[in-house]
């Protein structure tokens, strides 16, 4: 004898396998995650005479934002891999790509503010503030020593979220880890079909 199923459980049948695969499409694509706009949190790009010079990401970690080195575009001659060699701290010969070089930026708004700065280059560490502007698609750091008149700008463009995908995969498993699935997919389960 062959049980019948209710229109409602036929619903909850499907809805499970629906949600499942879901779940598992989701996990295959962490890259599939947007950015919010009001905020500094996202993929910036910097660029000098016409060309890109650098990708950058910037995260929150419990209310304080960070600034990770994550793509490069190297000249020629340019080292292949460079790392910190003169940094002091933790970042000590870090890779360049994936370095933490912006730390500790609070927010107040459009405005990030009481962060430092990291140059790789000389492995020196100065004040830094962001700000966001108004329709969330430019961040204009500020690097100074002393005070914030002693400094210099730059003016970074906002990504869209899909150049997440053109990222070391180190940097995206590190920064954008696949979300747990919330549901199981049935697997050897047959389920009957719907009349």
């Amino acid at each position: 004898m062959r049980m019948m199923l209710t229109p409602f459980r036929r619903l909850a049948t499907i809805a499970t396998v629906a949600i499942a695969g879901l779940a598992i499409a989701f996990a295959a694509a962490p890259a599939a995650r947007a950015f919010d706009p009001t905020s500094a949190v996202g993929l910036w790009q910097k660029i000098e005479n016409g060309k890109s010079v650098g990708w950058f990401l910037v995260v929150e970690h419990d209310g304080s934002f960070e600034g990770i080195i994550a793509k490069m575009f190297p000249e020629p001659g340019d080292p292949p891999d460079p790392v910190c060699s003169k940094c002091t701290d933790d970042r000590k010969d870090m890779p360049w790509l994936g370095i933490p070089f912006i730390r500790d930026m609070k927010r107040n708004g459009l405005h990030y503010e009481n962060g430092n700065v990291l140059d790789p280059r000389d492995g020196k560490i100065y004040k830094a503030k962001m700000t966001l502007s108004a329709d969330g698609q430019t961040l204009t750091m500020r690097g100074y020593l002393g005070i914030s008149l002693f400094g210099k700008d730059e003016i970074w463009t906002r990504l869209p979220d899909t150049a997440v995908a053109q990222l070391d995969p180190v940097i995206i498993q590190k920064y954008f880890p696949a979300p747990a699935p919330t549901a199981k997919p049935v697997i050897g389960k047959k389920v009957a079909p719907v009349h």
